[in-house]
């Protein structure tokens, strides 16, 4: 067999050298170990980890990246981890032990704030769901598991669902700073138990994209229409997700030419959603649609 050999290949991050390898390690999988123990299961990594300045792992396809601690420059170690890795990969060994391979990522949530006080929006390493919901009671969250174990906290008043995140309202009587680390806590536990977030059949709800997708709806928007919900999903949209909320169009009315909106999440019952709608989102459709934007006018979802 020929001798894998080693090339050291810096990275666009200081700390962090790849070392690339004349044959390919793995195939289609990655992983990415930020300590011994959880390198179980690639005794590469794990002899990587009694160097101590190494601080993070990572295989994949035809290279090993090392993560250094600052205690060292990597013109004094570089070359060391290259003869090793290299001594290693000509062992035999294997890189990543075969029966191990299935490697299964942990959930993190962290807790961030949004502009509407009232709204805290926990949000997630992996994706949660396909479609956005929202719940205002636990009644309508009997097809979201997650959402009606959230609603038996007596502090929460509503629960909105994104891809990555869960944005939670509450009620007055509560202080994010007494409940955050509560349910932050109990959505992680709650996500790494395996417990169902959303039942497979629940009914999808209402967004701008299954508004046009769908034919019956398709052709009783006029092109006025087509365009707001153009401008909604490709500017706005995105903005208004990074904050926990969620924007809809409802409706355009061609004679006085409003537009309605519908608010979800964090945007409903915001204090600062008034002065987006008229100085951001208003302002934007009548400066690329001109004259056939009068006003625009929110319904709290």
């Amino acid at each position: 067999m020929e001798k894998t050999t080693i090339k050291i290949q810096p990275t666009n991050n200081p700390a962090i050298i790849k070392f690339e390898a004349s044959r390919f390690l793995l195939e289609q999988q990655s992983y990415e170990y930020k300590n011994i123990d959880e390198a179980r299961n690639s005794p590469l990594a794990q002899q990587l980890f009694y160097l101590p300045f190494v601080k993070t792992v990572f295989i994949s396809g035809n290279f090993v990246a090392v993560e250094r601690y600052n205690i060292v420059e990597w013109e004094e170690v570089q070359a060391e981890i290259a003869d090793q890795i290299e001594h290693y990969l000509n062992s035999g060994q294997p890189v990543v032990k075969v029966e191990e391979k299935e490697q299964k990522l942990p959930y993190t949530i962290y807790a961030e704030s949004t502009p509407n006080p009232a709204v805290m929006k926990f949000v997630a390493n992996k994706k949660l769901v396909d479609s956005i919901f929202e719940f205002k009671n636990i009644d309508e969250a009997k097809d979201a598991p997650i959402a009606q174990a959230l609603f038996h906290f007596p502090f929460v008043k509503e629960v909105f669902l994104d891809e990555n995140y869960i944005s939670i309202t509450k009620y007055d009587i509560a202080d994010w700073n007494d409940i955050t680390m509560e349910l932050r806590e109990y959505i992680w536990v709650y996500l790494e138990e395996g417990k169902t977030i959303v039942a497979e059949g629940i009914k999808e709800q209402k967004t701008n994209k299954n508004t046009i997708a769908s034919p019956q709806h398709s052709e009783n928007l006029g092109e006025t229409s087509k365009q707001i919900i153009d401008i909604i999903e490709e500017y706005i949209k995105p903005a208004v997700a990074s904050d926990g909320g969620n924007i809809l169009f409802e409706s355009y009315d061609e004679n006085d030419k409003t537009v309605k909106l519908i608010l979800q999440g964090a945007c409903s019952g915001c204090p600062s959603s008034t002065f987006t709608l008229k100085n951001g989102i208003e302002t934007m459709l009548k400066e690329m649609l001109h004259d056939k934007v009068n006003e625009v006018v929110a319904i709290n979802g």
